[in-house]
């Protein structure tokens, strides 16, 4: 596992704990030895976590760019496991590498898979009741704790209505994402859909498709309507 900032390097590690701060994915800790010590200066800031006790901050230093707080230890938490090892926050860094691939948004979480199925159900997209897309053969994306997404071929859709967006998502999964909105007479439905022109490769079965937020449409699977998501 590696982290830049700038260009430059910054911790380079072979052992990266996985430590879950949050429900839903994990947060990397290096190893201090596997951290450039010299790239960072202490903030004279705490930082306290209920469970992990009190931290002290650091300013990482590299490729002329400083990230305050960027870095963080927990010398004395009374998780014993922690005390030798750095955090670097995600969002300080410029990049980063699981092997030699980049990876986006957060760190991968080794218990989320994605299984991408094709499918001949039939699916139709509505939005105040106009149709807007229908295909006979989606393909239904599934990706751990989270809703069912349905990708549909462009063919299959009235790209005529949509207009893209300067709206770039990414995730660590799938890979960048392009942004769509959708005109529909005189109102238009921002960022109602996106597609992955070029996914990571464990997602290429959805490369080029599109798919519409189920939180935004009216989605007719084989004529019965599914629940919007929350």
């Amino acid at each position: 596992m590696r982290a830049y900032l700038g260009g430059e390097l910054v911790a380079d590690t072979l052992h990266p704990l996985l430590v879950w701060e949050s429900p839903r994915y994990p947060t990397y800790y290096f190893p201090a030895a596997d951290v450039r010590s010299e790239l960072l200066q202490a903030d004279g800031a705490l930082a306290h976590s209920p469970s992990r006790g009190d931290g002290k901050t650091f300013t990482v230093s590299a490729g002329g760019k400083q990230a305050p707080a960027g870095a963080l230890t927990y010398e004395d938490s009374p998780i014993e496991e922690l005390r030798d090892l750095i955090r670097l926050e995600w969002g300080a860094m410029d990049a980063w590498f699981e092997e030699d691939e980049e990876v986006y948004t957060h760190p991968r979480n080794p218990y989320t898979r994605i299984d991408i199925l094709a499918s001949s159900r039939h699916l139709r997209v509505v939005i105040d009741g106009t149709t807007v897309a229908e295909s006979p053969s989606p393909r239904l994306l599934f990706e751990t704790g989270l809703v069912t997404r349905y990708y549909l071929p462009k063919t299959h859709v009235r790209m005529d209505l949509l207009e893209l967006t300067d709206l770039v998502t990414r995730c660590p999964y799938k890979g960048q994402a392009q942004s769509w909105s959708l005109r529909l007479g005189g109102d238009l439905h921002e960022e109602i859909a996106w597609s992955y022109p070029a996914p990571l490769p464990e997602s290429q079965k959805i490369a080029g498709l599109i798919a519409f937020y189920n939180e935004k449409v009216d989605l007719f699977l084989d004529g019965v309507q599914q629940p919007r998501s929350l």
